[in-house]
């Protein structure tokens, strides 16, 4: 199964929703998809799909599923990695009116080149990195389970950002 999470930032992210349709239209994923979509506009055609779910069955949704496919918020990144799980992650990019700056962009590169995520920034690229998933995920590293440890590294990365 694959599951899709765009948080609850008010912007939409339309070409992600798009691009999964085509994929699934082309015979390209042929797993279950189910998304949360959040303020989008568009409707997903060939695959399940709420606006909103609340943690409890987010959580539910990130444990069984085998692809995790979120938006560049922090949350919705580290959230898989708690699991040992390597999220896909398409930042919203402000060229397509999908956030106010590049800060997912920034975040989930930083990330990428740590091999903690797959970063997918051409949504064309989103097929080839759902099919090499488990090549691709063997490459990161994965979660550490030492709280301290991770917060230091992240308010690192965070103030590296900012």
């Amino acid at each position: 199964m694959i599951f899709v999470t765009v948080g609850t930032h008010e912007q939409g992210m339309e070409r992600l929703f798009i691009q999964l349709d085509k994929l699934i239209e082309s015979g390209d994923i042929k797993e279950e998809v189910f998304a949360q979509i959040g303020y989008c506009n568009y409707e997903p055609k060939n695959y399940e799909y709420k606006k909103m779910i609340g943690y409890d069955e987010m959580d539910e949704y990130v444990r069984k599923s085998d692809i995790i496919i979120t938006h560049g918020g922090p949350g919705s990144i580290f959230h898989p990695l708690q699991y040992n799980k390597v999220p896909i992650v398409v930042p919203r990019d402000p060229e397509f009116d999908e956030h106010v700056d590049d800060h997912q962009i920034l975040f989930t590169k930083r990330l990428d080149k740590n091999s903690k995520i797959i970063g997918v920034y051409d949504i064309e690229d989103l097929c080839s990195v759902i099919s090499n998933y488990k090549e691709l995920s063997a490459k990161c590293n994965t979660y550490s389970s030492n709280k301290n440890d991770f917060i230091r590294k992240f308010d690192n990365v965070i103030g590296q950002i900012m």
